[in-house]
């Protein structure tokens, strides 16, 4: 144990006690001082020493005993728990027709969220605009202050770099090639993070969702041009510079029809944004319309042509469908049968669980991420500390 080391830096083993003992309590359970004794492995004055030091930078509290435990003979019990309300953390999506704002805590316990609609057409500077506000009203109905954010994370369509820009985004006007990560770093003082919308699906789906304890897993954002976040082992896979899962180009192979073709029923192409004109045409195809069940025909055969490029090329073990494409009836076992026949192994497919909260959710995880990063680091003399 860290405490029964001898020589070397004496300021590097407080910080690798002090994040074995976070850690210890980090499940957000009181525990005495003995149990983390037991927990920790260290010797009781030294986990005394840690708890009195988290206790002065605010991340750790003592808990007032219980008639119970006053009752009993003998030196009572000292309990502590983890500080989660200490500091916050936000998860947003920047979507096309949605803002979406989830505010928690330290330990990731929701304390707010906010969804404010946008039209598809609003500019870069308006749309950035209304995250503002929404991050803004956000914060004021939970009465918290935006100097208690600890770490921010935000997902967007398009790829996206290691440095927040936008490489490319269709989806949005003035999108392709925006900085994201330092316009939004203007408006907070803590680090922000800025992911591709599918892969921050996957994150949450593995993390709450459909794919809780599987290890690779792709999840799909289906849509008349889909995309894809894949974790294996576990992990993120995002690509040398960010483009890894854009299956919607693989049209672009073959040659076959675009996209805003797939669900014409009028020969007329369809705006892949125009959600209204799509809902449409999925329900004529449930009314028993030929002409768009045809067309519903055409874009299950291009989502499974899609996934299965992915599938050969990853071997996932399960495959989540999310986006407005989850709503299909019958979009599963289509899946299933397809991925069977051109797949060397079928992998298991399921519906996503989270809904329209998926990829502000997977941001908050993000987020989380680097606030236990932070917490539970041991490489540095400002270890520990807030961020």
């Amino acid at each position: 144990m860290a405490d029964r080391l001898t020589g070397g830096d004496s300021s590097l083993l407080r910080r690798i006690n002090a994040a074995v003992t976070l850690r210890a309590l980090r499940d957000g359970q009181s525990l005495t001082l003995t149990q983390l004794v037991g927990d920790t492995g260290l010797s009781r004055p030294t986990v005394e020493g840690v708890i009195e030091g988290l206790m002065e930078a605010g991340l750790v509290a003592e808990v007032e005993q219980s008639q119970e435990s006053s009752r009993q003979r003998g030196r009572p019990a000292r309990w502590f728990r983890f500080r989660a309300e200490a500091g916050h953390i936000l998860g947003i999506e920047i979507g096309v027709h949605e803002i979406r704002v989830t505010l928690a805590d330290l330990a990731g316990r929701i304390l707010g969220v906010d969804a404010k609609p946008v039209e598809e057409t609003r500019e870069a500077e308006a749309r950035l605009g209304c995250v503002r506000a929404t991050v803004a009203e956000v914060l004021r109905k939970a009465g918290v202050s935006r100097d208690s954010l600890w770490s921010v994370a935000v997902g967007t369509p398009g790829i996206v770099d290691r440095d927040g820009t936008v490489r490319l985004s269709t989806a949005m006007p003035g999108w392709t090639g925006l900085d994201l990560g330092a316009r939004l770093r203007r408006s907070f003082r803590c680090p922000v993070v800025i992911e591709n919308d599918a892969n921050l699906a996957a994150i949450a789906e593995h993390w709450q969702g459909a794919a809780v304890g599987k290890g690779d897993v792709v999840f799909v954002m289906a849509g008349l041009s889909p995309g894809a976040g894949s974790l294996i082992n576990g992990r993120l896979h995002r690509g040398f510079g960010g483009a890894a899962g854009e299956i919607g180009a693989l049209h672009l192979l073959g040659q076959e029809a675009t996209p805003e073709r797939l669900l014409s029923t009028t020969g007329k192409p369809l705006d892949p944004l125009d959600e209204a004109a799509v809902a449409r045409v999925l329900r004529l195809a449930r009314e028993g319309d030929e002409v768009a069940q045809g067309a519903t025909d055409r874009f299950l055969r291009r989502l499974v042509h899609d996934v299965a490029a992915l599938v050969l090329a990853l071997d996932p073990e399960l495959v989540v469908v999310g986006g407005w494409a989850a709503g299909l009836d019958g979009v599963l076992e289509p899946l299933r049968e397809q991925l069977a026949q051109f797949c060397l192994r079928a992998p298991e497919v399921a519906l996503a669980a989270l809904g329209e909260e998926v990829v502000s959710m997977g941001a908050l995880r993000v987020a989380l991420d680097h606030v236990e990063e932070q917490l539970f680091a041991v490489d540095s003399p400002g270890a520990g500390n807030r961020p």
